[in-house]
């Protein structure tokens, strides 16, 4: 132990407790304010409210805004484009079929006119062959009854002397008059029969040249009505998905606007339905009513390429083979036989079946046509059939159905008043 050490412990020990009460009270004392010197810079860091948005916070929340709204604005964009793609599909797809349907109506006239054309040419060579069948009668009668003669033998000794000789020459005359008509005849009707053989041979021409334009134009459509049927089910595939990302609330919107759209479209059903009974009697301003009441009742029908005749829906051809139904001039085709007035299932002749209609004097029964080019009917390709309101009954494209529509579209060219 260090020396001194025993008189500091005795001094230490010697002390008197107010001493010691004040040594704890300072050493207390000072320990506080150690710890004190330890604690106040931690609680003066910390702050006693929240802070507030800073400036880039803002800046970031609105241009996350803009960002969301630039976004919204271009699916809409996307939206209206696939819109826009599946109407000019679905009008390429109807110009083709209409075109092919326009086909087939010249194929068949053609048709119809070498079938003639050939009864002509059988009646002309049945003609030629009684023409030389005559002429063959009267050449052997005239060698049975010898009216060949010398006439020096003949004037001089023949029977009846020169009397006789000159009755004979008078017969002889007139015989040969009558070969030289049949002659005449037989050659007048190989003519006929030449004319009408070249005819013919023109009309099978036509009808080669009507099948080859009906095949190609077969084969066109069936692509169109393809291109379209794969774009329907690409774009409603997309048209699903953007919706879906422009949010539920306009998803359901969206849903809600078309179950009251289909609402609507069965309410105007009825309504049409309703006033347009079919009547007793068939007077010439019932018909287009008669033709509504038809058409309306095959509303939902698939629409079927090439399907429709003058007794209803048929199974369609290419894409349309197997589904029955109509196509758009299928329908009004359908339609009208019911009124009694006979069409064509082409838009190109049922264009011209009547005069035509101002919009603003429309009547229930109508024909209005649309086409890709309003001042050339030409391009037509599509008619439906006038309900009233601006409203038509239509068989629309492969894929929908037959529905109530409005005719107030950019494409609409004109209206018809089938006559018959």
């Amino acid at each position: 132990m260090a020396p001194g050490a025993p008189e500091l412990r005795r001094r230490r020990m010697t002390l008197s407790p107010a001493s010691s009460r004040a040594l704890r009270l300072a050493a207390l004392t000072s320990s506080v304010a150690i710890g004190m010197s330890v604690l106040v810079p931690g609680a003066s860091a910390r702050p006693s409210d929240p802070p507030g948005p800073s400036a880039k916070d803002v800046e970031r929340s609105e241009h996350d805004v803009r960002e969301r709204a630039a976004e919204v604005g271009r699916t809409k964009a996307m939206l209206a484009q696939a819109d826009g793609e599946l109407d000019r599909l679905a009008i390429a797809a109807e110009a083709a079929v209409e075109r092919y349907n326009g086909e087939l109506v010249q194929l068949r006239r053609a048709q119809e006119a070498y079938r003639d054309i050939q009864g002509r040419l059988a009646e002309a060579n049945r003609r030629v062959e009684e023409a030389r069948a005559e002429l063959a009668s009267f050449a052997a009668q005239v060698y049975r009854d010898n009216t060949g003669y010398d006439p020096m033998s003949s004037a001089v000794a023949g029977e009846g002397g020169p009397q006789g000789f000159m009755d004979r020459a008078g017969m002889v005359k007139m015989l040969a008059e009558r070969r030289t008509a049949m002659f005449r005849r037989v050659e007048a009707s190989k003519t006929v029969a030449d004319v009408f053989r070249r005819q013919a041979k023109t009309a099978l021409d036509e009808q080669d040249a009507a099948t080859r334009r009906a095949d190609e134009a077969k084969r066109f459509a069936q692509d169109a009505v393809a291109t379209q049927q794969a774009a329907v089910q690409r774009i409603e595939t997309d048209k699903r998905r953007l919706e879906t990302k422009l949010g539920k609330a306009q998803a359901k919107a969206a849903e809600v606007k078309r179950a009251r759209e289909r609402a609507l479209e069965r309410a105007q059903t009825r309504k049409f339905r309703s006033e347009f009974p079919v009547p007793k009697e068939v007077p010439p301003e019932a018909r287009g009513a008669i033709a509504v009441e038809a058409a309306l009742k095959w509303l939902g029908t698939p629409y079927s390429w090439g399907g429709g005749d003058m007794d209803g829906p048929t199974y369609g051809i290419a894409q349309g083979a197997g589904t029955v139904g109509f196509d758009c001039s299928g329908l009004t085709m359908y339609a009208w036989n019911k009124a009694g007035v006979r069409l064509d299932h082409w838009t190109g002749t049922q264009w011209t079946s009547g005069p035509h209609i101002p919009i603003s004097k429309l009547r229930p029964g109508d024909l209005v046509f649309f086409a890709t080019n309003r001042s050339d009917p030409a391009t037509i390709h599509h008619v439906g059939l006038y309900l009233g309101d601006g409203r038509m009954v239509e068989a629309p494209y492969t894929g929908a159905h037959v529905r109530i529509a409005s005719i107030h579209r950019h494409d609409l060219i004109g209206a018809t008043r089938p006559a018959g």
